[in-house]
């Protein structure tokens, strides 16, 4: 086992990281921007390092920087937690190359996975279902192109290779937008992750998004931790998970769940991973594989009581998974709010000073957040300030003490979407489950167009 890990991250995940590394007995080693000093992460880790001003350019994507701070403080594995380098395959060459373990997948797996042309193939190569759509790049001839289009079906999908957090994808209704349509999402693509690769895929009507967590370790053991449902989505941020998703019966999970276990073997996948699917009309369609904990990783440990962060930490530190796919039994139902420092209606971010803040409680309730009673709020990065997760025995009772706990959450000084949230959870549509990733948007377009 490690004796000391770097956390290259921020945030929840931070925090969520350490407590993990805590209960293994592993000290931990937080870097921080200049604006991240006075964290709470930072205060309760073992040792700090400042590596940089506030913009993440110069802090938490400054490798160099992460690297020496490993070095001098001689930890001997880095945790990227979500977002900023997690998924950057560079930055996990560095870390191995420099003598450090990356907690996460190798290299190559990671560029393999974060191409989705090469993702997609993959998978269909190991048998799991794939959206129709190009075989790989598009051809130069634009009559192929159109051709190509044709045989897919309008409306189709223009996706950057490289593309990810619901950039790079453009919708295609008619024919005669194709070519201009292409030409700016290669350009956005340009500009955004220096690749203008882009592929063609069958734009699905109302599909749901519907995501399978997997486990892998290097000594060729695999198993899926279940489904969650994140169809609760604004400009394709996910805004509310659940787990189990609604209406997928015990044999829908298995088929589509075995199928990513030898997905995982195949590639030889190590560490923890999401496979991510659209849903519709009962068939599965694969979109891309998260080579790194989800944030919405806690709904999956709520229901099958696996700490997800700390088998990444155990597999990367050479052990066996200590389970079979027998010993993972779903328990009840468990959904996340993510609360972010926004207005709930217009989605400005809302940095500040938190004034007032009170956690919420009771049965079946999981705070996982950073902030504190006058807490300041920068302006830099992402607007996630806590996830509240509840657990329930049904679907009905997690939704129950879901709306106890917001109406407990106090929050002052900053706006935050928690109104939106409590409004959420009391529409017909999601009661009802099984609403499509597209629901939230048309329906904030509904509610705006009354209010005009």
């Amino acid at each position: 086992m490690f004796e000391k890990i770097l956390i290259a991250n921020r945030g929840e995940i931070a925090l969520r990281v350490q407590r993990a590394c805590r209960e293994l007995g592993i000290k931990t080693v937080a870097v921080h921007s200049e604006a991240d000093a006075d964290a709470k992460y930072v205060m309760l880790a073992d040792e700090s390092v400042c590596i940089g001003p506030p913009p993440s350019q110069g802090s938490y994507l400054n490798i160099p920087a992460i690297i020496s701070a490993a070095e001098v403080t001689g930890a001997e594995a880095i945790h990227p937690g979500y977002g900023f380098l997690s998924e950057n395959a560079d930055f996990a060459e560095r870390v191995e190359n420099s003598g450090f373990v990356f907690i996460g997948p190798r290299a190559e797996t990671i560029r393999l996975m974060g191409d989705k042309i090469s993702a997609k193939s993959a998978m269909k190569a190991a048998g799991v279902p794939v959206v129709p759509g190009s075989e790989g790049q598009l051809p130069e001839d634009p009559k192929e192109i159109k051709k190509l289009a044709e045989q897919i079906g309008y409306p189709i999908l223009i996706k950057a290779a490289a593309g990810g957090g619901g950039r790079g994808m453009r919708v295609v209704e008619r024919e005669e937008d194709l070519f201009p349509s292409l030409d700016m999402t290669r350009g956005e693509a340009r500009t955004a992750f220096g690749n203008d690769t882009v592929y063609l895929e069958k734009f699905l009507g109302q599909p749901r998004h519907i995501e399978i967590q997997v486990l892998s370790d290097e000594h060729g053991n695999a198993v899926f931790l279940g489904e969650r449902d994140c169809s609760m989505q604004r400009r394709h941020q996910k805004i509310i998970e659940e787990a189990p998703a609604p209406g997928i019966t015990e044999k829908m999970r298995n088929r589509i769940g075995e199928s990513c276990v030898a997905a995982c073997k195949r590639i030889k996948y190590r560490g923890a991973g999401t496979f991510e699917f659209l849903y519709e009309n009962g068939e599965f369609y694969f979109i891309e594989m998260n080579t790194r904990v989800q944030v919405e990783h806690p709904v999956t440990e709520l229901i099958t009581g696996i700490d997800i962060v700390q088998e990444q930490i155990l597999i990367a530190a050479g052990n066996k998974l200590s389970f079979r796919q027998k010993d993972v039994v779903l328990r009840g139902h468990a959904i996340e709010c993510r609360i972010n420092a926004e207005d709930p209606f217009t989605f400005v971010p809302s940095p500040g000073r938190i004034t007032q803040y009170h956690a919420p409680g009771g049965p079946g309730v999981r705070i996982d957040s950073h902030i504190y009673h006058n807490y300041f709020v920068p302006p830099y990065y992402d607007s996630l300030i806590a996830k509240v997760l509840t657990h329930g025995a049904t679907r009905e009772q997690a939704m129950a003490r879901m709306r106890i706990a917001l109406s407990e959450m106090v929050v002052e000084g900053i706006k935050t979407n928690i109104p939106l949230h409590q409004q959420l959870l009391q529409d017909k549509g999601f009661i009802a489950g099984q609403t499509s990733i597209h629901y939230l948007q048309e329906k904030l377009a509904s509610d705006k167009a009354k209010l005009s």
